[in-house]
């Protein structure tokens, strides 16, 4: 059980982001540098930051779950990050840097017109919005769990509202030098608490763990899917084939279209800076990946094997949060605990930052029909910082179901999105015979071919390829019916895109490449 000291720990830890936070951001004088930093953040910083912002609070509990229940597959993923980074850094980012861009989607603008750009850009927000909003309301949920546990009386909304606030506070006064530099610092934490955890697991299992989790198939890395058919093979989003190639195409949008990441990207010194940066989030990604699949298979050799159910808990994702609260010793508690907040917090302060980013440069400027000077961009990027945090905090707050569809619609939003930005940024640099009108519309059918898709897809073994749109339960167990797997979503939505963009620019005939109109 928690004691008085874990309380003053993550007490503590809530005081001191925000000081730290907002003395790390220094002074702005101008919005790049509110947005960007000046453009003089060490690379290795911004990598730090690229890892803590892709990582939640859902990832510290999720990823021990996946290897408790199943195996080491999951890392495989990895490779196709690593992969979809390395074209990010030679494809996206010069285009970047050649045209001193402030977003992701001022690339669309130049190369097509404010239209493409604006519409991209709300298409960003309003990602966001669900996506990380929603995943605010998610990462409450194993905090709750941690303090039911601990006999501690909060709501969702108290959690979220303490979050918010002091995640907001920092991120609106230090802009994203607070955000970057709180990033390093919430990383370093959340992965010693990782270390620590496993330091106190070794000393818990039996000397033979290793070799009875090797018996069990728990050590297993590679899945090749071969032994299934083709139409299920697409269904199984951890192969080696699906997450080479799928995961690459996926990290290629998440890394050079998402303002999210590329923000920080474009705060590095130079072109050279950010291509280190970006290649090396993925790797640290893969180490951290690895240490916590690693907590997941010692916390599974720590119970036996026991099933969730015999543990007494609901989900996989709650055996971590247990042992934390039961098997650790006072005071380290708290800190582990104030890890998993912090990978929450890093993730939220860079929403805001780059939706008040996106907001003032993408959207604010061409809308007023005027530029600010830096003393007006600076307000105006603030207060839509502090909008974008209370809006976070009620958007999160409305859901009090944990069950609720949504919540997995949220956390999967991307998906829908990723496609048609991916595509548009590709369509852009290959079709030179591409115009607006051809951008705009193929950016639309893709991700409207991709709400279909997602939802009405399935593939069942006896039938092949359906589609249902919202299948009874019953009817998903009866004719064992599975969707495409995640990672292949990005994918189909860049194809749709390229592929739809492509033929409705050979009606121009022979044009001029690169036409910019309105």
């Amino acid at each position: 059980m928690l004691t008085t000291l874990d309380f003053v720990v993550i007490t503590a830890y809530l005081v001191g982001v925000a000081v730290f936070g907002i003395w790390a951001g220094g002074s702005q004088q101008s919005t790049e540098d509110y947005f960007l930093g000046g453009r003089n953040l060490p690379w290795w910083a911004v990598c730090f930051s690229v890892v803590a912002t892709e990582t939640s609070t859902l990832t510290v509990v999720g990823v021990p779950a996946v290897a408790y229940g199943g195996s080491l597959t999951f890392l495989q993923i990895t490779l196709g990050y690593l992969a979809g980074r390395i074209l990010v850094g030679v494809y996206f980012l010069p285009r970047y840097y050649a045209g001193k861009l402030e977003t992701a989607y001022a690339f669309l603008g130049n190369r097509y017109g404010n239209t493409m750009r604006g519409a991209a850009s709300v298409t960003f927000l309003v990602t966001r919005l669900l996506a990380d909003g929603v995943r605010l309301f998610a990462t409450a949920i194993p905090l709750k769990v941690i303090a039911d546990m601990a006999g501690l009386e909060m709501t969702y909304v108290h959690i979220i509202l303490i979050i918010g606030a002091v995640t907001a506070l920092y991120t609106l006064v230090g802009g994203i030098r607070a955000v970057v530099w709180m990033d390093v610092v919430q990383m370093g934490l959340y992965v010693g608490g990782a270390l620590a955890a496993i330091f106190f697991l070794l000393g818990d299992v039996p000397p033979e763990w290793w070799a009875t989790a090797v018996e069990a198939g728990k050590t297993n890395l590679l899945d090749l899917g071969f032994e299934h058919s083709l139409g299920r093979w697409f269904t199984m989003p951890y192969t080696l084939g699906t997450a080479v190639l799928a995961g690459a195409v996926f990290s290629m949008a998440s890394h050079g279209t998402d303002q999210l990441i590329v923000q920080r990207l474009l705060a590095c010194r130079n072109e050279g800076d950010s291509q280190k940066a970006v290649v090396g989030s993925a790797v640290v990604v893969m180490v951290q990946f690895a240490l916590f699949l690693g907590v997941g298979l010692l916390l599974w050799a720590h119970y036996d094997g026991a099933t969730v159910e015999a543990l007494g808990l609901q989900r996989s994702d709650e055996v971590f949060p247990k042992y934390i609260i039961e098997g650790l010793p006072a005071g380290l508690s708290g800190l582990i605990l104030a890890g998993i907040v912090a990978a929450a917090m890093s993730s939220l302060s860079s929403s805001l930052n780059a939706l008040a980013s996106s907001s003032v440069n993408d959207l604010y400027e061409r809308i007023s029909g005027h530029s600010m000077d830096a003393d007006r961009g600076l307000l105006v990027s603030r207060l839509l910082t502090l909008f974008w945090g209370v809006v976070f905090i009620g958007f999160a707050s409305l859901f009090q179901d944990s069950n609720n569809p949504v919540v997995e619609l949220g956390l999967s939003i991307a998906s829908f999105t990723y496609g048609g930005l991916l595509g548009a940024f590709l369509l852009g640099l290959w079709h030179e015979g591409t115009r607006q009108v051809d951008a705009l519309a193929a950016f639309v059918v893709s991700i409207g071919a991709m709400v279909l898709i997602i939802f009405g897809v399935w593939h069942s073994p006896s039938e092949g390829w359906l589609f249902v749109l919202n299948p009874s339960d019953a009817f998903v167990q009866e004719a064992n019916l599975r969707t495409i797997g995640w990672p292949w979503y990005t994918v189909i939505g860049t194809v749709i895109n390229l592929a739809v963009g492509s033929l409705l620019a050979v009606r121009h005939g022979s044009v001029e490449g690169g036409k910019v109109e309105g």
